[in-house]
């Protein structure tokens, strides 16, 4: 089968730009995507991260939605317990009718924030209990078969908006196989339970109205450039500058400097953090495509979400071009064989 792609957009805000230099850049790469053949773009729900600009996602995606064509756009994903299933119905519903046969709505359990923001969102400590519950009220919502009596999502799309279940553990592999719903694993930051989790969702998996058969999407970090040495420096600064936002966090502001970000990373706290990346392709368009295509028969994957991770935008953007092209010269090589 010809291999799948599609985008992860992080949303970043680099240091010196601004949120809304962020939200140019989403556009630039969802419009790279768009014309090298990616399947979708999707946006995750984070809070209180400065560097992270997602955080009203459905704004974020009605936004860049004006400015492509026709490549799909979505949440990957919203984190339901941290709101409503109707009005996470009425805004999806709102995208579908702006954007017909073009939206994706992923759905997750985590708060995507810390304790102390998880609380500045009005959010119950213990409403991820309900999350299965919240799933099959969304799709009564949107389906108009709601669970409510006496309450529709309005507006209500004419088309079918598609869940998926985001997950990194047993449960949500478990719970997308139960209601038969497409399972991406978040494998670009918690590889450790990928292949356990998929094979679970395969094992257990129902067919529903949605889907007849298992469907797995993983993620994969890129770094794909014109030679191998400089997709390996930008990992190298982006990774870097990734670890350092981490370390930060606790240490007062502190700064450190690339050898001692190095050596944390080789030590055994910073190991774990490390490892948070293991599933990552770095190269040339043809390393890239040969890490992606070993990877995705792996875990016998339907589709890959890649996280392009270049912390300067026009390295970022050639990255999704280059990575696009490369795929797309694989299937026509493979049709043609």
């Amino acid at each position: 089968m010809p291999l799948a792609v599609s985008l992860l957009d992080l949303a970043v805000i680099s240091p010196g730009q601004t949120a809304r230099d962020s939200f140019g850049h989403s556009v630039a790469l969802a419009q790279a995507a768009e014309r090298s053949g990616y399947q979708r773009v999707w946006y995750a729900e984070h809070h209180n991260m400065k560097s992270i600009a997602s955080s009203a996602t459905s704004v974020l995606i009605g936004y860049v939605a004006a400015h492509t064509d026709s490549i799909r756009l979505g949440a990957g994903g919203v984190m339901l317990p941290n709101h409503s299933p109707l009005v996470i119905a009425e805004q999806f519903g709102t995208l579908e009718s702006l954007f017909p046969g073009r939206i994706d709505l992923g759905l997750g359990r985590a708060p995507g924030s810390d304790q102390e923001t998880m609380r500045a969102l009005r959010r119950n400590p213990s409403s991820a209990d309900t999350f299965p519950q919240d799933v099959l009220e969304l799709q009564g919502f949107l389906s108009g078969n709601t669970r409510i009596p006496g309450v529709q999502a309005v507006p209500r799309a004419e088309g079918v908006v598609p869940l998926y279940i985001l997950g990194s553990s047993l449960f949500g592999a478990q719970l997308a196989a139960h209601l038969g719903l497409p399972y991406a694993f978040a494998s670009h930051f918690a590889p450790d339970a990928l292949h356990q989790a998929v094979s679970e969702y395969r094992d257990r998996f129902r067919p529903s109205e949605q889907l007849a058969e298992p469907y797995v999407m993983a993620g994969v970090n890129v770094f794909a450039a014109e030679d191998r040495e400089l997709a390996e420096q930008q990992k190298t600064i982006s990774y870097r500058a990734r670890t350092r936002a981490f370390i930060k966090r606790g240490a007062g502001g502190a700064d450190f400097s690339d050898e001692e970000i190095d050596a944390f990373l080789a030590s055994p706290n910073g190991r774990h953090l490390a490892a948070m990346t293991t599933y990552t392709a770095v190269g040339t368009p043809a390393d890239v495509v040969d890490y992606l295509e070993d990877f995705a028969a792996g875990i016998q994957a339907d589709e890959l979400i890649l996280a392009h991770h270049a912390q300067n935008i026009e390295d970022r953007v050639r990255s999704v071009e280059l990575t696009g092209a490369a795929v797309a010269a694989g299937e026509t090589v493979s049709r043609r064989g």
